[in-house]
């Protein structure tokens, strides 16, 4: 059972995504992703399967949350440096967004 400990270690911050392109190589459909967390971090890429939900047009200008202290991840040939926050719901993965615009970075609290 995690502790609330565990959930103070994640470092979820909020970020812009300022690019995203088709990842032609992953395994399971999915796209890649510059996302702007700020002056203190800045851009991140991650790798997100999101595909059936999003467009590639829709993503530009979305604040998304993302777990930015996990180790980088090797994707095929694209180095995923943030984990975007998403619910496995019944149409696929739908992002986790604040309801509200903020500042690049804010963590989660």
């Amino acid at each position: 059972m995690a502790v609330i400990e565990d959930f103070f270690k994640l470092d979820i911050r909020v970020g812009e995504i300022v690019k995203a392109e088709p990842f032609e190589k992953a395994r399971k459909p999915a796209y890649k992703l510059w996302v702007d967390f700020g002056e203190e971090l800045g851009i991140k890429k991650s790798s997100a399967q999101i595909t059936q939900c999003y467009s590639l047009e829709d993503l530009p200008g979305k604040q998304v949350l993302a777990v930015v202290n996990f180790p980088p991840r090797q994707i095929a040939d694209f180095l995923s440096e943030a984990l975007v926050l998403g619910t496995y719901s019944e149409q696929g993965v739908v992002l986790i967004t604040p309801d509200k615009p903020v500042k690049k970075g804010d963590k989660l609290g």
